[in-house]
C-alpha cells in the first residue's frame, strides 16, 4: 500500500552547523582584509584592528567593526586571530592582548613567521590558560579573497580540533602538521622548494630562448614530463603558456619578491637553528636578495628571469 514519504528537510552545508562566535582579527591588510570579510559572510560577528586606516576602511565596508587598538577588540571574542609582518610584532600583540582576553579563548596566529617565535606565542599561551594555533597559509591574496587557502596548522589535537571550522570557512585545505611550530616549519619548507623550483624554471626558460626554443615547446614539454612543478603549470614566468600568471601582466603580483625573500630568509634561520643542510636555498635567498636590491622588491618573485636572463645577478 502506498503510503506519504515524510517530509524531512535536508541537513545544511557544513559552515551552516558552526556556533556563531566573535572574532578578534587583529591584521586588516592585503591578506588579514579578505580573510576577515570571509568571516563575515558566514555569519561571525567580527572586530578587527589595524594601524592602517585605509585597511580598517577597507575591512568595515566588509562588515567587520573595526579599531585602531587591539586591546580594544578582545575581550569578548571566542577567536582571536592575528595575521602580521614578523614574529616580534606577533609576541609583542600577543603579549598585550593575553591578560585582556576571556578565559579559554583560541589564539590562532596565520602570519608567517620564525619557528621559534611561534613557539613561544605558543608558550605564552598555555602561561595565560589559553590554547593557541600556529596557522600560516599558501593561497596568496587570491586565495584569502576566494577562502581557498591553505592552512598549515601546529598545536596540540584538541585545540586544532577546536579551531578547525573557523580555519574552514577561510580555507579550502586545512592540515595539521604536528605540535606547536610545526605549521610554520611546513610554510617555509614549502617556500623554500617554491623559491628554488622558480629559479630553476626561469633558468630553463632563459636558456631555452638562447637555443631556439619556444616558450610553448618548452612549456607543452616540461609540463608533461619530469620536469613538470607547481612554478611551470600555474605560476610559467613567461608571458603565452598560463594566461593567469603575472607574467602576463608585467609582473605585478601575486607573491611579491620581498614577501619571496622573508620567507627564503626564515628557512635559513632555521636551516641554522637547525643543523639543516640547504645550499639550494641559501643559494635561492642570495639571489633573491639581489633582485629586491635591484629595486624588485615589489614585483612578483616569477619575475626574476628577467634579472637571470639579462644576467646582472
Amino acid at each position: 500500500m502506498w503510503r506519504r514519504r515524510q517530509f524531512r528537510p535536508r541537513a545544511p552545508p557544513y559552515s551552516w552547523s558552526i556556533p556563531m562566535s566573535t572574532i578578534a582579527f587583529i591584521g586588516l591588510g592585503n591578506m588579514g582584509g579578505p580573510m576577515a570579510a570571509n568571516l563575515v559572510k558566514a555569519g561571525h560577528a567580527v572586530r578587527g584592528a589595524d594601524l592602517s586606516a585605509a585597511s580598517r576602511e577597507a575591512a568595515a565596508a566588509q562588515g567587520v567593526s573595526v579599531a585602531e587598538n587591539a586591546a580594544d577588540i578582545v575581550a569578548e571574542a571566542d577567536v582571536i586571530i592575528t595575521m602580521l609582518p614578523n614574529g616580534k610584532l606577533v609576541l609583542g600583540v600577543w603579549e598585550q592582548i593575553l591578560p585582556l582576553a576571556k578565559p579559554g579563548a583560541l589564539f590562532i596566529d596565520s602570519s608567517t613567521i620564525d619557528v621559534a617565535s611561534a613557539r613561544k606565542a605558543h608558550d605564552m599561551a598555555a602561561a595565560a590558560g589559553m590554547t593557541a594555533l600556529d596557522a600560516p597559509v599558501s593561497g596568496g591574496v587570491g586565495g584569502a579573497a576566494a577562502g581557498t587557502l591553505t592552512f598549515m596548522v601546529g598545536g596540540a589535537k584538541d585545540a586544532f580540533d577546536a579551531g578547525r571550522p573557523v580555519l574552514d570557512i577561510m580555507g579550502g585545505k586545512i592540515v595539521h602538521c604536528g605540535d606547536a611550530g610545526a605549521g610554520q616549519a611546513a610554510k617555509i619548507c614549502n617556500n623554500m622548494i617554491l623559491g628554488v623550483s622558480m629559479i630553476g624554471v626561469c633558468e630553463a626558460f632563459a636558456m631555452g630562448e638562447k637555443l631556439g626554443l619556444s616558450h610553448q615547446a618548452l612549456f607543452d614539454v616540461a609540463s608533461t614530463s619530469s620536469g613538470q612543478c607547481w612554478s611551470i603549470t600555474s605560476y610559467c614566468p613567461v608571458p603565452g603558456p598560463v594566461p593567469t600568471s603575472p607574467a602576463n601582466n608585467d609582473y605585478k603580483p601575486g607573491f611579491a619578491v620581498d614577501l619571496m625573500l622573508k620567507d627564503l630568509k626564515l628557512s635559513q634561520e632555521a636551516a641554522s637553528a637547525s643543523g639543516a643542510a640547504t645550499p639550494l636555498g641559501a643559494a635561492a635567498a642570495a639571489l633573491y636578495e639581489r633582485f629586491a636590491a635591484a629595486g624588485f622588491g615589489g614585483a612578483d618573485f616569477s619575475g626574476i628571469i628577467n634579472f637571470l636572463r639579462d644576467g646582472k645577478h
